[in-house]
């Protein structure tokens, strides 16, 4: 049985780790360095690094981050924010980083996915998906959340796997920071049309939302910031709980 995973996300603006509620009003917690050595030690399975700000100094900034995370830690962790292209890519997984996260550039050019598949494997691609249920459907969007597609996600979910991705770290942009659970009606239904992992990710708020999305939404990992940033919910009395759940994980 395949153990699920705890993914900490740090969501990047300038250097620092900031975490809001429904993709705004953000707020300081931390530097991602420090925290991401702390993860390690403390037992998260994987990292997530998330540059949101896409600023014109993204690649300086998150050259040297994933340079001086790869330093402090012993698990995989993934990149992204702007990436578009081959060499971007390369240049992250050269710097360190073990995977890279693709959004806004895979629905703006789809065989990105494609190229990224064949040249550096589909073990590292992961393709994010930031989508809000409107009217009872669910439909993608760009940048950081702002702007609205007409895509819709599980249409986008299956052409990205068809495309060659590994993974799919979808956010509920409804539930991201309301700490009211994830989204697992959605959660549930990707893992039935899709045969990648699922990474869940929006409305983590108590150890429960975590036994719940891995049974109910039947994700294959669970991410979360703010519970984890700001000393909600200890890593490992999570993991705890979750074994005696009977749901396989890392301890």
């Amino acid at each position: 049985m395949l153990t699920k995973r705890i993914v900490p996300c740090l969501d990047i603006k300038d250097g620092r780790t900031v975490k809001g509620v429904n993709f705004v009003d953000l707020r300081d917690a931390g530097d991602p360095v420090v925290l991401a050595k702390q993860y390690a030690e403390l037992g998260a399975d994987e990292l997530v690094f998330l540059d949101i700000s896409a600023t014109q100094e993204r690649r300086r900034t998150m050259h040297d981050m994933v340079l001086k995370v790869a330093e402090q830690v012993n698990i995989p962790f993934t990149v992204g924010g702007g990436i578009s292209s081959i060499a971007d890519v390369d240049d992250l997984l050269h710097c360190g980083a073990d995977k890279v996260s693709i959004n806004s550039s895979a629905v703006k050019r789809p065989e990105l996915i494609n190229e990224l598949s064949d040249k550096f494997g589909s073990q590292c691609i992961v393709v994010a998906i930031d989508a809000k249920q409107i009217e009872g459907e669910w439909y993608v969007h760009l940048a950081g959340g702002t702007i609205p597609t007409d895509l819709k996600l599980f249409d986008w979910a299956q052409e990205i796997e068809q495309r060659g991705a590994g993974e799919i770290l979808f956010t509920s942009m409804n539930h991201d920071g309301t700490k009211s659970g994830f989204a697992n009606d959605a959660l549930a239904k990707l893992s039935t049309l899709v045969n990648i992992p699922i990474i869940a990710s929006g409305g983590a708020g108590t150890i429960q939302h975590f036994v719940d999305t891995f049974k109910d939404g039947k994700a294959d990992a669970a991410l979360a910031a703010s519970v984890f940033h700001f000393g909600e919910i200890a890593i490992m009395d999570l993991k705890r709980k979750l074994k005696n759940e009977g749901i396989a994980v890392r301890i």
